[in-house]
């Protein structure tokens, strides 16, 4: 029996790891479009602009600060991936893409441990099903697929550990070691879960399921295994509740909903996420958010409908009907954190999120395709859907969902594709034309962004950071007056916010108010010390009131919080020079041509620093390089032209002259160069012809004055 048993156990292991990798490939293909994605909305908060990934902060501060927000593990993640590939998306498109692919691997794994017909095809169901694009093409919801990966590993884990006594289950009172192992590592991957993302407190609730699902019943002893996993949950749950109202800002008038409301909002958001899942149409990264009216009946009749159905299945629980009981509760547990009885940031936008049932959506689709699998074997006995005619079903779903999420995927290729796409979709969502706004702005079309935000504000006319975002846009097209009554409307509808005094403080020094500017500046600091744009604003009006130590401790400061702006070193370089601190400036400036090396303007500034500094050697290959990006400046050429000369290069300083005046005749400097030049030289009547073209256009200059 031992040598018939023997290749079908490598048969059985050859098709399972044909499956796998079918299923991988299915995965890769389906998602394909969504690798060429760019950083998306809450990406900068994540990596781009967090300072615990780009710098200064790092490990420490993502695992003993509130900067870690409630996902240490994740950023961890975010961090090393930095130190990789820097902020190439592609890199981080690509480790989310492969958590997602383990997941539904895994998926696959626990689905067979608990015995459910069809493991794989529930497990691909999932894997393809388009509502998880939001989760895999947007690069913060690594919180998704990262906590998936350990939230499956934990149940397979806890399975392995209950199956440990071969199904004997006065056995597993004291299980050897091997199994304690199992047991172990269910309650570290509970932990990773957790730490990756909290909406996996409900994992301990998994965990009883499938404990009722193996052996119908839950004893105290099951409970008490539990109890470990609860703490977990429970310290978790704890936390995030006071996360998402004191750091993530949860609380307010779009939050003080009655709990009437939030009953009748989670009876709605039960079946808004299985109606998705039934039907994927028009998917939405932005849904309308609605509105409850709780002295309307029909307000509770999807929870009384949801609660009819729980009770029905619970009565015929020992019945037929039992797979469809577990999924239901499963689906509920999982959803359960965001169903409205908690505040979530997100509810300010919308009560449903196709990223909130990411894990949830495991149950009813495992379910689905168990169904369709006994059922088709149930129409061919013989052989099964795998091998017969009607197979032709299921794959056809697939398909047609690995279709459906590979379309779906290309509307996250950038942001203002993923608020176009939604504004078609849901063209009142306020947050989509405040989001694009902001896009458009980054891009410099200013114009195009101050409709975006009035638009927005005809929504919501009472939203700060949109107030904030206009007034910045009118001061960016040169209408700071106007910027500043909207400016202060904001401040109005929100004291204390430090990036309206920033900006209100850039629009008053632009129409001349500089010590109001300066006040507004220091109120930015007085509320957020960390304020790196402020400081820099703050030095540069110092620098105009000639407080130039000051400015210089304000510049100091800003690059110390932000390491790699450009601008922070050039103001910094610019008023040391001013300060008579030349060799201090040259090593901001070679800052500043260190990380803009393809900008002429970097390197010029260089050269000219090491030039005033009398390093005529050291000038001359940075004015060259800045030449060779911008060939068409006459001033680039003249600067050349001087060093060349001063370190007695005369043919070549005379060529470069040449090429200045021919790029700008009216270059006086120029002339007056090239004539002593040419006067050393001896070319002394093609040098008058200078010396006389110089004085002509200097005189010209002093009269226009």
């Amino acid at each position: 029996m031992s040598s018939i048993a023997a290749p079908q156990a490598r048969s059985g292991a050859v098709r399972a790891v044909a499956l796998g990798a079918f299923l991988v490939v299915a995965i890769l293909a389906a998602y394909a479009a969504s690798l060429r994605g760019e950083f998306l909305w809450d990406d900068d908060l994540h990596i781009t602009a967090n300072p615990t990934i780009i710098g200064p902060l790092g490990l420490t501060e993502i695992w003993t600060t509130a900067r870690a927000n409630y996902f240490p593990l994740v950023l961890t993640n975010f961090w090393v991936q930095h130190a990789l590939w820097g902020l190439n998306p592609l890199g981080y498109h690509l480790v989310t893409l492969a958590c997602h692919a383990l997941a539904a691997l895994l998926l696959w794994r626990v689905l067979v441990q608990l015995r459910v017909p069809g493991a794989w095809f529930g497990a691909a169901l999932w894997a393809l099903h388009p509502v998880q694009v939001e989760s895999v093409a947007w690069i913060c919801e690594l919180k998704n697929t990262q906590s998936a990966v350990f939230f499956l590993a934990a149940i397979g884990c806890y399975v392995r550990w209950l199956n440990s006594g071969s199904g004997e289950r006065e056995r597993v009172d004291r299980p050897p070691l091997a199994h304690a192992r199992s047991y172990a590592l269910a309650l570290v991957c509970a932990l990773l879960a957790i730490l990756s993302k909290p909406s996996t407190v409900m994992l301990p609730v998994v965990l009883a399921l499938c404990v009722w699902w193996q052996h119908g019943r839950l004893t105290w002893r099951d409970l008490g295994a539990l109890v470990p996993f609860f703490v977990f949950s429970a310290v978790a749950a704890a936390w995030t509740i006071w996360e998402q109202r004191v750091n993530s800002g949860a609380a307010g008038a779009e939050w003080a909903q009655t709990w009437p409301e939030r009953f009748a909002i989670a009876g709605r958001v039960v079946w808004f996420y299985l109606g998705k899942l039934a039907w994927p149409a028009d998917l939405i990264f932005i849904y309308p958010r609605w509105q409850i009216d709780t002295a309307q009946p029909l307000a509770f009749a999807p929870l009384v409908a949801m609660l009819a159905v729980v009770g029905g299945l619970w009565w015929w629980r020992a019945s037929a009907l039992r797979p469809v009981f577990i999924a239901a509760i499963y689906f509920g547990a999982l959803l359960f954190p965001v169903l409205g009885f908690f505040s979530v940031f997100f509810f300010r936008y919308s009560f449903v999120g196709d990223h909130f049932q990411y894990l949830a959506s495991m149950g009813p689709l495992a379910l689905a395709g168990a169904g369709l699998t006994v059922g088709l074997e149930r129409m061919s006995p013989a052989g099964g859907w795998a091998y017969n005619p009607r197979g032709i079903v299921p794959v056809g779903v697939l398909v047609v969902l690995g279709v459906m999420t590979w379309r779906e995927s290309g509307q996250y290729l950038n942001k203002e594709a993923l608020w176009r796409t939604t504004l078609a979709r849901n063209p009142d969502a306020f947050m989509a034309w405040a989001n694009l706004g902001d896009t458009l702005a980054q891009q410099g079309r200013q114009h195009e962004a101050i409709l975006a935000f009035r638009r927005g504000l005809q929504l919501r006319p009472d939203d700060p950071p949109v107030h904030n975002d206009l007034g910045c846009a009118l001061v960016m097209i040169g209408q700071p007056q106007a910027a500043i009554p909207i400016l202060e409307r904001a401040l109005q509808l929100k004291p204390g916010y430090a990036e309206v005094h920033n900006n209100l403080g850039n629009a008053l020094s632009r129409v001349g108010r500089a010590d109001e500017a300066i006040s507004h500046y220091e109120q930015a600091l007085k509320f957020k010390p960390d304020h790196a744009e402020a400081l820099d604003n703050l030095g540069c009006e110092l620098v105009g009131r000639g407080r130039l130590p000051e400015a210089i401790a304000r510049f100091e400061e800003a690059i110390r919080l932000v390491p790699n702006s450009v601008k922070f070193y050039r103001d910094l370089g610019t008023v040391l020079t001013r300060s008579g601190r030349l060799t201090e400036a040259i090593v901001q400036f070679a800052e500043v041509a260190r990380l803009e090396p393809a900008m002429p303007a970097a390197h010029a500034i260089l050269g000219n620093a090491l030039a005033q500094a009398g390093r005529w050697d050291e000038a001359l290959p940075h004015l060259q390089t800045a030449l060779s990006l911008a060939p068409a400046d006459a001033d680039l050429h003249g600067n050349v032209g001087v060093a060349l000369a001063t370190l007695g290069k005369l043919p070549e300083a005379v060529v470069a002259f040449r090429h200045a005046i021919r790029l700008r005749p009216e270059f006086a400097d120029a002339h007056g160069n090239l004539a002593q030049i040419l006067r050393s030289l001896g070319k002394n009547l093609e040098a008058a012809e200078h010396y006389d073209e110089a004085e002509r256009l200097r005189q010209q200059a002093s009269r226009r004055r």
